[in-house]
């Protein structure tokens, strides 16, 4: 049985600055099921500068949520949120970036800006508001994108994520958690923590397979159409939950804080017994997370 209780507090930055942590505070899953299949009502390639990138939209009349993968993953990893999701009333909508899953890569000489991809998807499948959850490197997409159409979105979600932050001094920060030789590593190590993959070694494995089969090669870079800089997250005027687990080795919760301080009034949660990709490694404590912040920003 999940049992959850919430630790309250404030990050001590600023008074100009403050921003509520919520401790997801719990024994974490004690078991786990395979994740459940994405069995949406439509699937299909559609066509943005350059490229074609293979998405799928669970259809429905709720509000939209649409989900962005990390590095190692693609549109086939979202099992998890798929059936939370839509049993809770919303139209899910996924889609797999340039050189990810069945999506084309593009021309290397004009990989075009990764906040128009997103734009363009959710102008083909007809969303004029949504609701943005990234994960990891998906959501460095998730401020360029608020900052360049906030009018698009109901609110943002950056779980585990570096959040796409370019100052140098940031950028240093990450090397000093991620030394020389860390990239070599094993994904798995990188990604996943210690209680996941003691606990659960069936789906370590799984994870595996699906990264494995995520990318077509080097990953596609593209440009922000922003400067991505710690000062400017202050304009974002977006609801905004940032999300870690306390096991993160990218984003640890100090730095969860660090970055808080930066955004106008953001939400924070650290989901306990998680390593970097909290979606997957505790997928209860996520899908709880995710759907209590949005269902306080929906319409009306």
């Amino acid at each position: 049985m999940l049992i959850l209780s919430a630790i309250v507090g404030t990050v001590g930055a600023t008074e100009a600055a403050r921003a509520t942590t919520t401790v997801v505070d719990s024994v974490g899953q004690t078991a786990w099921r395979p994740a459940p299949p994405i069995t949406p009502s439509w699937t299909g390639l559609i066509q943005v500068s350059g490229a074609r990138l293979w998405a799928w939209d669970s259809g429905g009349s709720g509000e939209a949520i649409v989900l962005l993968h990390p590095f190692t993953g693609s549109d086939a990893i979202w099992g998890y949120q798929y059936e939370a999701f839509t049993r809770a009333g919303y139209r899910v909508v996924a889609y797999s970036r340039r050189g990810f899953g069945q999506s084309e890569r593009g021309a290397s000489t004009d990989p075009s800006f990764a906040v128009d991809d997103l734009d363009a998807v959710a102008g083909e499948r007809g969303l004029d508001r949504f609701h943005l959850v990234g994960s990891a490197g998906g959501a460095f997409i998730g401020p360029d994108y608020a900052l360049s159409h906030p009018e698009r979105l109901f609110s943002l979600t950056l779980a585990n994520s570096l959040a796409g932050v370019t100052d140098p001094a940031y950028q240093a920060q990450t090397r000093a958690l991620t030394p020389e030789g860390f990239m070599q590593l094993p994904p798995e190590f990188r990604e996943l923590g210690p209680s996941y993959r003691f606990s659960y070694p069936e789906g370590v494995a799984r994870w595996v397979d699906l990264e494995r089969h995520a990318a077509s090669g080097p990953p596609v870079v593209q440009s922000a159409r922003n400067a991505v800089k710690l000062d400017a997250l202050a304009s974002i005027k977006v609801p905004v939950l940032l999300l870690t687990g306390d096991a993160d080795l990218f984003m640890p919760p100090t730095r969860l804080r660090f970055l808080a301080k930066y955004f106008a009034n953001p939400d924070l949660v650290v989901v306990r017994q998680a390593g970097h990709f909290a979606y997957w490694e505790q997928p209860e404590m996520f899908n709880a997370s995710v759907l209590r912040f949005i269902s306080q920003r929906r319409r009306g």
